[in-house]
């Protein structure tokens, strides 16, 4: 990080952020092309988990190349100023890499969406095993990650 100032490293820190945000943007390469997707999201300190119809184009290209680049970002404020060229941004964010895996037995998918839930809602939920039929799970084992803060 060529800003080592602002760079997050005390992964409590890290997670604190994770645990904060709404939206998981996740980047895919298709061919040369990349491909990038806001998702909801779950996570259990190692790895994300997300969740996504049965077919597509995420799901087609996860299934050619399982490398993912995530991102997410919390406390984000525009600060104006006077001059143009000298607005800034407060902010926290996280960006990571790992590789995807779907998850396939019914506990394990069972288990990714209570998480996924909960980083929306306190409430517990009873999930049908005919709900999960009609979903794909899946699982990003972080392979690196680092955080970043601006004016916090």
């Amino acid at each position: 990080m060529r800003r080592h100032d602002k760079e997050i490293t005390d992964r409590g820190s890290i997670d604190t952020i994770i645990r904060k945000a709404r939206v998981c943007r996740i980047a895919l390469c298709d061919g040369t092309t990349p491909y990038l997707v806001p998702m909801c999201f779950g996570y259990d300190g190692r790895s994300l988990f997300l969740h996504s119809a049965n077919e597509g184009r995420k799901i087609d290209i996860l299934r050619q190349n399982p490398k993912v680049c995530f991102e997410f970002e919390t406390d984000c404020e525009v600060l104006p100023s006077d001059k143009p060229c000298s607005f800034s941004m407060r902010y926290r964010s996280v960006v990571g890499s790992g590789r995807t895996v779907f998850v396939e037995d019914l506990e394990s998918r069972h288990h990714a969406l209570q998480l996924i839930l909960r980083q929306y809602s306190d409430e517990t939920f009873i999930l049908s095993d005919k709900a999960l039929e009609n979903i794909v799970i899946i699982r990003v084992d972080i392979e690196g990650i680092t955080g970043k803060q601006s004016r916090v």
